[in-house]
């Protein structure tokens, strides 16, 4: 593509902060770069939060510049203390390289990794077999303990607690970015904003041990007009893997993102023209609802393919035209729903995550039960309202439902 991937970046809103803006623009106009993004295997899967993270590796990638992967097989023994309130649990070296393999997968579909177009490295390669004394004395020197406590990830969390575990995490982060800068001649480091003072860090022990220049640059964090992390849902974390969150549900979270969102999500998330997204700015109203379609069918594309995408987004037209209804439609199983709570069963398809919530949803009347409005939050499920077609449930305006007795 001919162009600066930078000026894409900028257009689209990604970048949050930059370490030498001039000269990154720079470099990434004249020459192909090799960059990196880390993920450290907390889960069994990606989330949304990191899509965005994908996304930007394949803006680079379409330009030419080469993106390192980094999995946290090392890392992950210490979980990175930045945005939490507490510390994470501890994982087994086997769950940690599980999780490793499930996310080489997933990034896949966004990331080309064909013939070292991108590559996949694990940190657990270089970390696991530290000596501690020898890495204190080669690393540990180059960090001043006063400026580390400054950094935004550490000051948030002094008054509930931190664990010396976890104030070791910038110190490996930043060995991540020396060790890659020698054996890949990685230039660069992205990363959300909130892993600014980690990326700082290592751009730092760069120049201490190898006087050589690199760089830094974050972009903005996937939040909702109100500031809110976006890709939480009543029943948990908007997961990449299928199993975890349904291809139809992941449609749906698009769906129905606010109004205020949408726009903002095609820039960061799809690969829309901007031609097209500037156009769309205008739309209002219903017009809205056919951008909110387009956001989520690219998104579905991109994570699940085009053939998934084709088959939800036909089966989520289907149950608006049918009233609720479609073969394909989201679907529990539950043997012995009759007799059980309205409230119970609710939480039990994964609609509402607790009893309070789904109490708060028949209260302001939200709760539809084959198209009549359900009122009782005492009431218990009976035989009629078991159709052929089993029980369809809505929540709100847009969310179906089909609980089956077999």
């Amino acid at each position: 593509m001919q162009g600066n991937v930078y000026d894409v970046l900028l257009e689209r809103g990604l970048i949050a902060q930059t370490t030498h803006e001039q000269e990154i623009r720079e470099l990434l106009g004249k020459e192909k770069v090799t960059f990196y993004i880390g993920f450290d295997p907390t889960a069994d899967s990606l989330h949304v939060g990191h899509f965005l993270q994908m996304v930007v590796m394949r803006h680079m990638q379409n330009y030419g510049h080469r993106p390192i992967a980094l999995v946290g097989g090392g890392t992950g023994h210490i979980g990175d203390p930045s945005g939490r309130t507490d510390m994470r649990q501890m994982m087994t070296k086997e769950v940690i390289d599980h999780n490793c393999e499930c996310f080489k997968e997933q990034l896949s579909r966004v990331v080309d990794f064909s013939d070292d177009k991108a590559i996949m490295v694990n940190n657990a390669d270089w970390l696991l077999d530290l000596n501690y004394v020898e890495f204190l004395r080669d690393i540990g020197s180059c960090f001043s303990v006063n400026k580390m406590l400054t950094a935004e990830c550490f000051k948030q969390r002094l008054e509930k607690g931190l664990s010396f575990l976890e104030f070791n995490y910038m110190l490996m982060q930043s060995y991540d970015f020396l060790m890659l800068s020698r054996k890949y001649d990685c230039k660069i480091e992205l990363g959300g904003d909130d892993q600014w003072s980690n990326i700082l860090g290592g751009i730092d022990l760069c120049r201490r041990k190898d006087q050589k220049q690199v760089y830094g640059m974050t972009f903005t964090l996937l939040t909702n007009s109100e500031g809110k992390k976006m890709g939480k849902t009543a029943s948990g974390a908007v997961w990449l893997d299928p199993k975890k969150t349904s291809p139809y549900d992941f449609y749906q979270y698009w769906v129905n993102v606010q109004d205020a969102d949408v726009i903002k999500c095609l820039k960061l998330l799809t690969f829309v023209p901007m031609d097209e997204i500037r156009e769309m700015e205008k739309w209002e109203g219903q017009e809205l609802n056919k951008a909110k379609k387009i956001l989520a069918y690219e998104v579905t594309k991109l994570v699940h393919g085009e053939e998934e995408a084709n088959r939800v987004q036909k089966t989520a037209e289907e149950i608006f035209a049918k009233g609720g209804v479609s073969e394909d439609m989201p679907t529990t199983v539950i043997p012995d729903a009759v007799g059980m709570g309205i409230l119970d069963l609710l939480v039990k398809t994964g609609l509402l995550a607790s009893k309070g919530e789904a109490r708060r949803l028949v209260q302001q009347n939200g709760l539809s039960i084959n198209d009549a409005k359900y009122t009782d939050v005492n009431g218990v499920v009976t035989e009629d309202m078991i159709t052929d077609e089993g029980m369809i449930i809505k929540k709100g305006k847009k969310t179906f439902h089909r609980v089956v007795i077999k």
